[in-house]
């Protein structure tokens, strides 16, 4: 959906973020950088709500939402202050959901230039970056912002917000909606991705040679509609329900093994058919 609209005032669209947060561990200000796998680099559309509703089991571990890791964020908000500091801008950001704030750290600032310095109090602003703490407070390490020109930007933020939470929830469109899914006691009783299993034929015997990880990703990959785009790293993790850096690492073997390949991003795979 953001692939095709520059709303992110930059050419990798919504889904990729090349680079990074130029800041610190997961816990802190400014420090070192963290991994760069596809899960890590990923750019998840989110409201205020959602990301205070974000977790980390540990200081070092990834933010989590819902059980899915979380690496770049973008939000579109109210901006109801802005605190010019000595070492970076605070930004007390509203989108109706939750208040939250936002840190745009010195060494960032020139890199925006006058796009920064544009974003004022009772303006609408987009935000991207990462999840820090700062003492013992959650905030945006944001490295990108910029005032909203477009109308329309609030509006297209919040459905697509929603279509990335029905994908997480259900699965891509044309899968069996996990709603669907229920046991004696009304409770989901497979994943959307079991049940699809359960009724697809078993995997070419060309991938028998699998472990189960890659064998299963390489299965949910072949039940997939067929586009030029492929199938996204955050889908396949949903839908697999293994641990993330277990299906990171077995998405590099099947590439290095040539069974897949990145598409449009190195968030997007294809199966080599």
């Amino acid at each position: 959906m953001s692939q095709s609209i520059d709303f992110y005032g930059n050419t990798t669209g919504g889904g990729y973020l090349t680079g990074g947060s130029p800041f610190g561990s997961a816990s802190g200000s400014p420090g070192g950088l963290g991994r760069k796998g596809a899960l890590s680099q990923a750019l998840r559309p989110i409201t205020a709500k959602q990301f205070i509703q974000t977790t980390q089991a540990h200081t070092d571990a990834d933010w989590v939402f819902e059980g899915t890791e979380l690496g770049q964020v973008t939000l579109v908000a109210h901006v109801a202050s802005v605190q010019k500091q000595t070492t970076n801008n605070l930004y007390t950001l509203d989108d109706g959901t939750g208040r939250v704030e936002a840190r745009h750290w010195s060494d960032a600032l020139s890199q925006d230039g006058d796009g920064l310095n544009a974003v004022k109090p009772n303006s609408f602003a987009r935000v991207t970056g990462t999840i820090k703490t700062y003492g013992s407070k959650k905030y945006i390490n944001a490295t990108h912002i910029r005032p909203i020109q477009d109308p329309h930007e609030p509006f297209f933020h919040m459905l697509e917000v929603m279509t990335v939470q029905l994908i997480f929830d259900r699965g891509p469109p044309g899968s069996t909606a996990p709603n669907q899914l229920l046991g004696a006691s009304g409770k989901p009783s497979l994943s959307a991705y079991s049940a699809a299993q359960a009724q697809q034929p078993e995997v070419k015997d060309q991938y028998s040679h699998l472990k189960p990880v890659p064998r299963s990703i390489v299965q949910y990959m072949l039940n997939q509609p067929q586009t030029r785009e492929g199938v996204h790293v955050t889908a396949i993790v949903k839908a697999i329900g293994a641990d993330a850096e277990a299906i990171e690492q077995a998405l590099e073997r099947l590439m290095d093994d040539g069974t897949i390949y990145s598409t449009i991003d190195e968030a997007h795979f294809q199966i080599s058919l």
